[in-house]
């Protein structure tokens, strides 16, 4: 399964930037986010676009 994650900004929220990335390293960039203190939104990933 693959995910969009989506970099927030810290003042309103909106999106900055996205990546999709596979299940496998939700979890490397979610530690990365934690540890720096970054707003992100996780959604799974539109599969009929690819």
């Amino acid at each position: 399964m693959r995910f969009e994650i989506m970099r927030l900004d810290d003042a309103d929220g909106t999106a900055v930037d996205s990546t999709v990335v596979d299940a496998a390293s939700v979890n490397r960039i979610v530690q990365q986010a934690a540890a720096v203190g970054q707003r992100i939104y996780i959604r799974p990933a539109d599969t009929a676009a690819r």
